[in-house]
């Protein structure tokens, strides 16, 4: 029987992968794979025949926060079979199974059609196994297709919430900002220099350098000058980066006074 929904939980959205964990062995290693899901904007997870039972403390634990609702609403079920009650197209995430007779696709491509087909109405799933030794071929025979990471032959163990950060990676290449965007007021070491800030410093590190004796032979200050303040526009300067560069060139100034100027 499904487990009940909390009523803080998060609601089930038919147009995302559902995520399905085939005898879990470790309660920790489902609550970590629903953290992987949340990054990612998927809240569907449904257990078939989790070991250690369910509800579980250690999941809850591990899942740290927010996830926590992704837990709240899992649903639990005794075979795979009835797990699959509603999904139209199903990956199964192994290294193995390849006797059997099926696309074999990485996450990136599994992930594309993923989005096509529930464009046009679709239920997708994607199925994982338990930590030791991954899903049966019982368990492939069930599946549309197979999905494999391709990782370095020498070493190509992955770890249940790596598996699932994978697939909601990419899963969410469509919708997800392309570049990290802070949420918020940007702290001033975020935030591009602006022109004006920028010409200032520059003229702040030609005071200096001028004070220092830098520029020399006289005859060379013009074109070293106009280097200088080339370098300084061209630079991705934040306004923090402006800050302490005004903050050094202050402290060098502080420095070269004799005691008792």
């Amino acid at each position: 029987m499904p487990a009940p929904m909390s009523r803080h939980a998060v609601p089930a959205d038919p147009q995302q992968p559902v995520i399905i964990l085939v005898r879990p062995q470790m309660a920790a290693n489902i609550g970590a794979a629903a953290r992987a899901m949340l990054n990612f904007g998927l809240t569907e997870m449904r257990l078939v025949a989790p070991r250690d039972g369910w509800p579980n403390p250690d999941a809850v634990a591990m899942a740290s926060g927010a996830a926590g609702q992704v837990l709240d609403r899992a649903q639990v079920f005794p075979t795979l079979a009835e797990a699959l009650a509603g999904i139209d197209f199903t990956w199964a995430t192994t290294a193995r199974g390849r006797e059997l007779t099926k696309p074999v696709r990485t996450p990136e491509t599994a992930m594309k059609a993923a989005r096509a087909m529930v464009a046009g109405g679709r239920r997708v799933g994607v199925i994982f196994g338990p930590e030791r030794a991954g899903l049966e071929n019982a368990d492939v025979a069930r599946a549309s297709e197979i999905v494999t990471v391709p990782v370095n032959p020498q070493f190509a163990s992955i770890n249940l919430a790596q598996a699932v950060l994978l697939i909601g990676y990419e899963w969410g290449r469509d919708h997800l900002p392309p570049e990290p965007a802070p949420p918020g007021r940007r702290p001033p070491g975020e935030i591009p220099a602006t022109g004006v800030e920028i010409e200032k410093l520059g003229d702040h590190a030609q005071e200096r350098l001028e004070a220092a004796g830098f520029f020399f032979p006289p005859e060379k200050a013009p074109g070293m000058q106009l280097t200088l303040r080339n370098m300084w526009s061209r630079l991705p300067l934040t306004r923090g980066d402006v800050q302490l560069f005004h903050g050094m060139l202050r402290q060098l100034a502080r420095k070269d006074r004799a005691p008792g100027e």
